[in-house]
């Protein structure tokens, strides 16, 4: 018997960061976010988060507070199946949409005395590793912080990109030949036009690089198309993607090689799964990013991580790394330089829940 939902408040969060992030798109000293905690009328706790990211969904705090509250008491009453089916219909951004969703989808596996990473059938709970991101800066700086990142044991390099292409290719290229240990990911955030992406192909296609994320706008699927085709180096989709058919609409077009899958673009974790199930029936490989997120919001892609490691070839969740602090809390999970840890599985996910004051 699945119980109803009776209660469902939010709060504003703020967690300092070490260093400001900087990418093409933005320029932040904290990660802020909106936690919602769902509380059912036997006692079940669960919360979900969701990052103000203005400029890649359209949501600030206001927002999403706003918009939780305006369908809060349509959803209250309902058992979680029928919540967070009801949930998906409403006409709300989809990072207010992540945290409920995610709360719901955890009050599930709890209400099956289950947490999140055995509801979602994972199988293999041995370590993944994240990528650490390399901030926007100038050259040396950014040469000198990759360097820093490599010799504490971080190889993948998340490597942001701003609309200067000279400055771009610089980059790009100092980085590969002086520390050719690392593994690069390069993101330009939607920052350069069809020409000088193809200018910045031309000129990176002989160096180590795995792959490069939306290289142009998010709308312009022709000239992401026009770039796939032309690089060797593989072009992943992200702000091109949102929904499950966006990522229908690349495939079957072949606008992009790889899919950068996140909670608060597509709507949840139950999205999420609808978009790796996808993705693992066409064999489409994936990465599993992130807003700058708190921690339970964290916590949830970690679990779709460890469920969905045959389709999640990249892992872009390092927002504990980039905390000031390390007491956040991680449910479920512990995290020592890049790797991931699943903590023991027998314990439910509403009872491994640290309590918020």
């Amino acid at each position: 018997m699945y119980t109803k939902l009776k209660s469902i408040s939010t709060t504003i969060q703020k967690i300092p960061l070490k260093t400001p992030f900087i990418t093409a798109l933005r320029r932040v000293e904290n990660v802020e976010f909106v936690r919602v905690e769902v509380v059912c009328e036997n006692g079940l706790t669960a919360f979900g988060e969701a990052p103000a990211t203005k400029a890649i969904t359209g949501e600030d705090l206001e927002s999403i507070t706003r918009s939780i509250a305006k369908v809060k008491e349509e959803l209250l009453g309902l058992d979680v199946r029928d919540a967070l089916f009801l949930l998906h219909t409403f006409k709300i951004g989809s990072s207010a949409k992540a945290a409920l969703d995610m709360a719901f989808v955890t009050l599930n596996a709890a209400q099956s005395k289950q947490t999140l990473l055995q509801y979602l059938g994972t199988q293999d709970y041995s370590p993944i590793q994240t990528d650490i991101t390399i901030s926007l800066n100038t050259v040396d700086t950014m040469l000198k912080d990759a360097d820093e990142a490599l010799q504490n044991g971080y190889d993948i390099l998340k490597v942001k990109l701003g609309e200067d292409i000279s400055h771009a290719i610089e980059v790009t290229k100092r980085v590969a030949k002086e520390l050719p240990k690392a593994r690069l990911l390069i993101d330009a955030n939607q920052a350069w036009s069809l020409e000088n992406s193809l200018l910045y192909v031309a000129a990176v296609q002989d160096l180590k690089i795995e792959l490069i994320e939306q290289p142009v706008a998010a709308e312009d699927l022709q000239s992401l198309k026009i770039i796939s085709k032309a690089s060797k180096i593989p072009i992943l989709a992200d702000e091109a993607a949102f929904t499950l058919e966006d990522v229908k609409y690349i495939y079957e077009n072949s606008c992009a090689d790889m899919i950068n899958i996140k909670l608060m673009k597509c709507g949840g974790v139950s999205k999420a799964v609808e978009i790796l199930e996808y993705a693992r029936e066409k064999n489409i490989t994936c990465m599993l990013g992130s807003m700058l997120e708190g921690p339970i919001s964290i916590s949830a892609a970690f679990s779709l991580a460890f469920a969905y490691r045959d389709v999640i070839k990249y892992v872009d969740l390092d927002s504990p790394l980039l905390y000031k602090s390390s007491s956040s809390s991680l449910c479920g999970f512990a995290i020592k330089r890049n790797q991931i840890k699943p903590s023991v599985p027998a314990k439910s996910e509403a009872e491994s829940m640290p309590t918020f004051a």
